[in-house]
């Protein structure tokens, strides 16, 4: 069975599964970057058996794919940036294989500057991003041989968050990135209890390999393993530079980033999202 990790791109997903595969998939706690293998981005190309050509290919293997999954009967966390939604009425996953999802929130307005950097944008073409109702992301990282098998539809923003928090086909916990800053400790160990709880895993919370996965992927170490060239999951821009993907973290201040224009624009966008939750 499948425990989701889910988000909107730039949300926290990576900071969120660095540790859940420290504290999961290592003796003491420790991350390092080898251990992100343990829980994969779905879908991607270790889940094919062949080269996928064109986007639209990947809705019809979703249910096929994750066949295999449950056919290992046992517990698989998978990252995925994927909208909880069907295409061609073909569900991208339904209970028969999914027993939980984590979904990561985070303020729209420190997601859009994430955006424009990680996607090489201006802020104009980043609300665009966040808006497009029919938006989907794959790997171009190699533009003379795509493969397309990391195919995510995302839809919009909002409509992405909610179709996963709305969700009651399976059991949910909603973390915000912003409770990861404020009180990293009490959520992560809360995270730690759900999965538990979902894995039917007896063993109490470690304390000591608690606090050392919390410490070792703390934004500062995640960037600076990136730094070392140890992190497999950088972007290039549109000029071929590596663009960092531990771009600023905790100290993306939306009001000190964003133009006043932009900022009047996006507020107005997500106003009842804004309000919903909590960010107003």
């Amino acid at each position: 069975m499948i425990i989701w990790l889910a988000s909107y791109p730039k949300s926290g997903n990576t900071w969120v599964r660095s540790f859940l595969s420290a504290y999961y998939y290592s003796n003491n706690g420790i991350f390092n970057s080898n251990l992100l293998k343990k829980i994969k981005q779905y879908p991607s190309s270790v889940f094919f058996d062949k080269k996928i050509d064109r986007p639209n290919e990947v809705p019809k293997y979703w249910l096929e794919t994750q066949d295999k999954i449950l056919s290992k009967k046992e517990i698989t966390i998978l990252k995925t940036h994927n909208s909880l939604t069907s295409i061609n009425s073909i569900p991208f996953t339904t209970p028969k294989y999914t027993i939980g999802v984590v979904y990561i929130l985070r303020d729209p307005r420190n997601i859009l500057t994430s955006l424009k950097n990680h996607y090489d944008l201006d802020y104009d073409e980043a609300i665009k991003f966040m808006l497009n109702e029919k938006k989907f992301i794959y790997d171009d990282r190699t533009p003379d041989n795509i493969n397309y098998s990391n195919f995510h539809f995302l839809g919009s923003w909002s409509n992405h968050y909610k179709s996963w928090i709305n969700t009651n086909l399976f059991r949910r916990m909603i973390i915000k990135y912003e409770d990861l800053i404020k009180n990293p400790y009490e959520t992560f160990r809360d995270l730690s209890v759900f999965i538990n709880t979902l894995a039917k895993l007896n063993d109490p919370i470690n304390p000591q390999k608690l606090n050392n996965a919390i410490e070792s992927t703390k934004f500062d170490n995640l960037r600076e393993i990136e730094k070392n060239n140890l992190f497999p999951e950088n972007v290039f821009s549109k000029t071929k530079k590596k663009i960092p993907f531990f771009n600023l973290g905790p100290k993306n201040k939306w009001k000190q980033k964003i133009p006043l224009k932009s900022q009047k624009d996006v507020n107005l966008y997500f106003e009842n999202d804004l309000k919903k939750l909590d960010y107003f």
